[in-house]
Formats: C-alpha cells, structure tokens, sequence
C-alpha cells in the first residue's frame, strides 16, 4: 500500500455534463466517486474525497470538505492543506476513472523531496489533477484563491515542477461531457 495520502477531487460543478459527474453510476458502484473511491483504496492506505458537501453521498470514506464558495481546484487544495498534516499528497480528479496502479506507481516512483509537484504528462498535454504535490506549494494555492487564479498550469509552471510521460493516452479519459461518460461505460464493460 502507498503511504502518501491520496485526495479525490469530487467538487466541481460538472456544468459540461449537465449533471454532477461524482453521482453518475459506474462499474457495479451506485456513484463514480465510490468507484474511484474503492479502486484506490486498494492502491493508497489513506484516501480522501474532496467535495463542498459530503451528505451527497451515500458510502463511508474520509471526506475533506471545501469551505470556499468557489468551484475550482484551487478551493481543494487549500482544504487539503488545512486538514491534512503530511509532506505531500497524491490527487487525481473524479471523472478519470481508467488511471491505474501501474500510472500511480510511475508518478510515485518518480517524485522526490525537494521538487513542489510530479505530474503526469501525455500527448495532449500536463494532467494536473493527476499527480502529488507537495506543502511547498501551499502558499502558492493560498494566493491563487484569493486573487481568483485557478489555473493549476500557472502553479506548475512557476514551481519545481517534474512531468512523468506517458504514451498511452487511454488511462486519462476524462468524463467532462455525456458522450464520453456513455464512452466509459462501455469500456468498463469490456474491462
């Protein structure tokens, strides 16, 4: 089991899929975030779920809920900072049911003390929401949300920040409109 703590992100607004994407069904689960929630349990000894109100679920876990009335990543890491006392935690996003224990592994494997941020990187680009960060980013967060900065490519960028490639583009689908949730629902059928 992976010591570093691990945080689902399961606070947005879902305003693409028109619906909140943590509630959807998925893989035998009645809700995503109970999916993701126990595939990763099985990888992370501590895992938590990030949200703005834990009573919309319906399973037991550990939940880290964002005080902030903004509906941005940025509101998450800074409640994860707060309550959370560890060096660095690994976060993934909800909607990215197909990241593994292999991706996982890579990004741990590849993480050192004195960079700020690991993150995965494909083709398409830097995968922020799936990758550790570090306490020497917290301030950064901090300003971020009260100057109304949530871009997590401009933290990166102004941060020791390590990019783990990956060629294979599958395992970060992300669920951000209906079609790619219909998507996902077939490839866990053959899975």
């Amino acid at each position: 089991m992976i010591e570093v703590p691990c945080i689902i992100f399961a606070g947005g607004k879902s305003s693409r899929m028109k619906e909140d994407k943590s509630l959807l069904s998925f893989g035998g689960f009645n809700t995503l975030a109970e999916f993701k929630f126990s595939r990763l349990s099985k990888i992370f000894k501590n895992v938590y779920i990030s949200c703005k109100d834990k009573s919309k679920f319906n399973f037991e876990a550990d939940f880290i809920e964002e005080t902030d009335t903004i509906y941005a990543p940025t509101a998450g890491f800074v409640a994860a900072f707060e309550k959370l006392t560890c060096e660095s935690f690994f976060v993934i996003s909800v909607d990215s049911p197909f990241i593994g224990k292999e991706e996982i592994e890579k990004i741990i494997h590849a993480d050192t003390p004195n960079i700020d941020a690991a993150i995965a990187k494909t083709a398409n680009g830097a995968q922020p929401m799936c990758g550790i960060y570090h306490r020497s980013t917290e301030k950064k967060f901090s300003s971020m949300l009260k100057e109304n900065n949530h871009r997590l490519g401009y933290l990166l960028k102004s941060s020791n920040t390590i990019y783990v490639e990956f060629e294979d583009e599958k395992p970060f689908l992300n669920l951000n409109h209906p079609h790619e949730y219909q998507e996902a629902l077939k490839l866990i059928c053959i899975k």
